[in-house]
């Protein structure tokens, strides 16, 4: 039976790259990701290297799983809208985004669901700020961490844009 490490860690959303080194870093120690979890990580040891990991968030897409799978890439599993692949490194290199608009459209999604969570927040807080209870507080307190990554992400991607922006 081949060694197993579990490692309990969280990022926030707009993390997700440093999420990516991380785990890339923990393949490079010869652990490798295998199984994924909300802020689960099981490892299993191979020689140290031997892969190189990827995330993205996309929806579930099973054409698009078959594709990334097509390039040698398997498909780990998903937490929410995050989905976790990693592909052996003598199989050559791995991105998930070949140039600034995939990454820039990558960002576009993450950005829009979180509109949408804190949105969704908004609306219940100031529907629940005329009931009898007025706890319309709590969900306008929540709606200012999803608002707050909104902003991370903008950032991200207004960097991205000015780098395209050079380029052409």
């Amino acid at each position: 039976m081949s060694e197993r490490k579990k490692i309990a860690r969280w990022f926030w959303v707009w993390e997700f790259e440093k999420e990516e080194l991380w785990l890339n870093s923990m393949a490079l120690e010869g652990w490798t990701l295998d199984r994924v979890g909300f802020c689960k990580y099981e490892f299993i040891r191979t020689e140290g290297g031997a892969y190189t990991v990827r995330l993205e968030m996309r929806e579930k897409d099973a054409d698009y799983t078959a594709f990334i799978e097509e390039t040698g890439a398997e498909y780990i599993g998903r937490v929410a809208q995050w989905a976790y692949y990693r592909k052996k490194t003598e199989l050559g290199s791995f991105d998930l985004f070949s140039d600034l608009d995939s990454r820039i459209a990558h960002l576009d999604r993450i950005g829009k669901a979180l509109t949408v969570v804190a949105a969704a927040n908004i609306v219940i807080g100031l529907a629940n700020s005329f009931n009898y209870v007025n706890i319309g507080w709590i969900n306008l307190l929540v709606a200012s961490l999803p608002a707050y990554c909104v902003g991370r992400i903008h950032s991200k991607k207004e960097v991205l844009e000015r780098e395209r922006a050079v380029r052409e």
